[in-house]
């Protein structure tokens, strides 16, 4: 039977990107996205933000280091992948994320001579 491993979501970064390098030089790119809901109940409107945290790898990484910052509004399609890690006490410990595939900047463009320089939209190799 076929499985399928992908996600969809809108949402703000919470933080600049965080830019790195492994050894063999590709770039990798970690930030977390604030996802909302909201709903009403009794009358008073509620709301509960889940934080999700996102990878990007190559020419990805370095588009969102590049033009993403906190508070910017992003479409990121991706699948998940869990690590797991030690910590200091020796349990082990895992750690949920999404490694991007494609993804859409939202926010209006204010500076119309950035409308050349910057595509909307970018895909994993």
């Amino acid at each position: 039977m076929p499985t399928l491993n992908r996600v969809q979501i809108i949402g703000r970064l919470g933080q600049d990107p965080d830019a790195r390098y492994t050894p063999t030089g590709k770039q990798v790119v970690k930030f977390s996205v604030a996802v909302s809901n909201r709903w009403k109940k009794d009358g008073d409107v509620k709301e509960y933000t889940e934080w999700v945290n996102i990878e990007a790898w190559g020419r990805l990484a370095e588009v969102c280091n590049e033009y993403l910052r906190k508070g910017s509004l992003v479409f990121i399609e991706g699948r998940l992948k869990t690590d797991k890690y030690v910590d200091d006490t020796n349990t082990t410990r895992y750690f949920t994320k999404v490694v991007i595939q494609q993804m859409q900047m939202l926010d209006k463009r204010e500076d119309a001579n950035m409308i050349e320089e910057m595509p909307a939209e970018y895909e994993a190799e």
